[in-house]
């Protein structure tokens, strides 16, 4: 028996000129209106493209060192799409892998969505054990929280005091996460992911008053999405009087366009139009504290 892992994720494409083919599938075929696309090129372009493949693939690189085992890396929007990648585990003489979704908290339009393209794609063929979700795995929580307290203290220390934090999560349409017909069990993504805030919080040690959390990067196409809105809780921020704020994601693995321009350009030049001075931690990405989570998860999935 052959033993892999899959990482999954949302995937980007490579060039602009892909975006409306990359937004069609990210829709499955629903037209956006121009605007939204020509939008969507402008903060594409405006960060000189999304790093997030490369970044993902890195992630793959260091879990499989880590393990010492095949480490595959599919993506459900883009290139290398899912079912190639399963198609190429099988061809590899894999039969048995885990399956890790690199969005730690678990939704119906997220991790669901990824779910179900990989096990139609792997058929009867291969073998897998798919983690619903992972909100509050200590490594996760670790990564987070050395990231922040970095970030935090040093800008502490250019103002001569503790910087308040807000944490995000990418929200989600409202229809996406309300309670199934016929039952009364609401999806269960948005209290994961304040889940994960908390418990980055508590790691280091803020107090109630000290952290927020919003939800980040509302769809354009129209409809009620999670949140409050960062843009909304700026602006009660600042009416409590904050001036100085970081802005920690925790829904995001790495760098890409709702970080690199949703909150580096967009968060930062909205809250500076209020009086607030925005800093974000850096990214997980590379941070050693993931590679041991997602080792951890893939570990006890093989057992």
């Amino acid at each position: 028996m052959a033993d892999a892992v899959l990482l999954l994720a949302h995937g980007t494409p490579d060039t602009v000129e892909e975006i409306p083919e990359y937004l069609m599938r990210v829709t499955r075929g629903r037209p956006l209106p121009p605007e939204a696309v020509e939008e969507v090129k402008h903060r594409f372009a405006a960060i000189g493209g999304s790093p997030l493949t490369r970044l993902t693939l890195e992630q793959g690189r260091l879990l499989s060192e880590e393990l010492r085992m095949p480490v595959y890396v599919g993506m459900r929007n883009w290139k290398p799409y899912i079912a190639d990648v399963v198609a190429k585990m099988h061809s590899d003489g894999v039969t048995r892998a885990v399956v890790i979704c690199l969005a730690p908290q678990n939704s119906r339009t997220s991790v669901g969505l990824y779910r179900k393209a990989v096990f139609e794609a792997a058929g009867d063929a291969l073998d897998l054990k798919f983690v619903e979700h992972w909100a509050e795995h200590a490594e996760l929580i670790a990564g987070f929280a050395e990231r922040l307290r970095a970030a935090r203290e040093a800008f502490g220390k250019e103002v001569g005091a503790p910087v308040p934090v807000l944490f995000t999560a990418h929200s989600v349409p409202v229809r996406t996460v309300e309670a199934e017909p016929g039952t009364d069990t609401p999806d269960p993504y948005a209290e994961q992911a304040r889940l994960t805030a908390r418990r980055v919080a508590e790691s280091v040690e803020l107090k109630a008053g000290e952290w927020w959390f919003a939800f980040q990067s509302q769809g354009m196409s129209g409809g009620p999405w999670l949140g409050p809105t960062v843009e909304d809780t700026l602006k009660e921020l600042r009416a409590q009087g904050v001036t100085k704020l970081v802005i920690e994601p925790i829904g995001f693995l790495c760098d890409h366009v709702e970080i690199l321009y949703d909150i580096d350009v967009g968060f930062r030049e909205f809250a500076q139009g209020l009086g607030i001075t925005v800093r974000r931690p850096g990214s997980l990405n590379d941070s050693r504290h993931l590679t041991l989570a997602l080792a951890d998860l893939a570990r006890k999935g093989l057992e």
